[in-house]
């Protein structure tokens, strides 16, 4: 039995991974749940799970989690900024899932890998702002690290038995969001309501944002790199609307091999928390002949006038340095604004854009180097938010 501590359980990933667990109570383990404010969630995941320790980033909602867990004298309750980092450090767990949301989540990611322990990764910004800090941590054993994104969960199994020397390229599946389609005089138009009603996917607003401009996209991209050692030209995006076909491989032969399956995010998370075992889920498969499915699969181009923080990502990644922390800052800060209305749509990849033509980058030598970026881009994201 895998003895599992899930970071940010009450979000999107953190509650189906807990399905994962609720389905196979024979193979996982609940040590310990974090979570940031969202206590009331929290309690009843605490209470059918009984971790040993739970932790929560507020003050305030780790006192009211203690008082509303009342008679529950087993379970430890942590709390502070840094409680998710002291959970994957310091608590016996086989796996540590890193649910979380943003750069936050950096900190538990290089926690977890420096003691010894499985990272089971959706927390993309981890690499993002930290890929070179991270993969130095998994040299020689890079079987720790295990992506819970469906795309590179997807591109993991194309790609397993397979010669490095014989991959062509990858190609990362989009399905183009709420506003495939749409040029970028109607982009600049769109609402809040718009935007988060992502038409495949359920996730949490910050992740639907992005995936309305684009940008999880440019994420990923730049996740590949780090993950399978690639160069930016073997990785590819291409509009994918049924979200059917999750990754593909294109190999020197000219042959393709593609990962599919229904969009559902239990399924590479259960990839990741069995590995390397495939565990019977529960998920209904990909009936290739059922007409209540997509009667075709279909792929199309990126439009990147339309959507151009593609082309953003794509440049920070080959630029290396703290450009990556700068623009997933500048976008955390633009989404946000975004979401409070103070920006449209069009403005949040503007923002990242000015913010990465004014930085002065640094080689990633610390995660001090990091927090210094960080801070700096999402100052400066922040004073260019009234000024559109």
């Amino acid at each position: 039995m895998r003895a599992l501590s899930i970071l940010g359980s009450t979000g999107s990933i953190g509650t189906q991974a807990l399905d994962v667990v609720r389905r196979n109570p024979d193979r996982f383990k609940v040590v310990a749940l974090t979570a940031g404010t969202s206590h009331e969630l929290l309690v009843g995941q605490v209470r059918e799970f009984m971790p040993q320790v739970v932790a929560v980033a507020d003050e305030a909602a780790a006192q009211e989690l203690k008082e509303k867990l009342g008679g529950l004298r087993a379970v430890e309750v942590l709390a502070g900024p840094d409680a998710a980092e002291i959970v994957a450090r310091d608590v016996d767990a086989d796996v540590v899932v890193n649910a979380m949301v943003g750069a936050v989540g950096l900190q538990p990611t290089l926690a977890a890998l420096q003691s010894g322990k499985m990272l089971a990764l959706a927390n993309k910004e981890s690499l993002i702002v930290g890929g070179e800090l991270v993969m130095d941590l998994v040299k020689g054993e890079p079987e720790r690290l295990v992506p819970v994104d469906s795309e590179h969960a997807a591109l993991a199994q194309c790609l397993r038995g397979e010669r490095r020397d014989d991959l062509r390229r990858v190609i990362i599946t989009a399905s183009g969001g709420p506003f495939r389609g749409w040029n970028r005089q109607e982009l600049g138009k769109a609402s809040v309501k718009e935007a988060l009603a992502h038409p495949t996917w359920s996730m949490g607003p910050k992740i639907t944002i992005d995936s309305a401009t684009l940008m999880n996209k440019g994420l990923e991209v730049i996740e590949a790199h780090y993950l399978f050692g690639l160069d930016y030209s073997e990785i590819d995006v291409v509009i994918h609307p049924e979200s059917v076909v999750h990754g593909i491989a294109e190999f020197r032969d000219g042959s393709m091999m593609a990962q599919m399956g229904v969009p559902d995010m239990r399924l590479p998370i259960q990839l990741a928390l069995g590995w390397p075992e495939r565990l019977a889920s529960g998920v209904e498969p990909f009936r290739l002949a059922d007409p209540a499915g997509p009667t075709r699969l279909t792929f199309e181009a990126v439009d990147r006038e339309a959507f151009p923080a593609l082309d953003v990502a794509y440049r920070v990644g080959r630029l290396g340095a703290t450009y990556g922390a700068v623009m997933n800052a500048a976008n955390e800060v633009a989404v946000m604004a975004f979401l409070d209305g103070k920006l449209p749509l069009t403005g949040i990849v503007e923002i990242v854009e000015a913010v990465v033509e004014e930085h002065q980058p640094a080689d990633v030598v610390s995660e001090v180097t990091l927090q210094r970026a960080d801070a700096w881009s999402r100052s400066r994201a922040a004073e260019l938010v009234p000024e559109r």
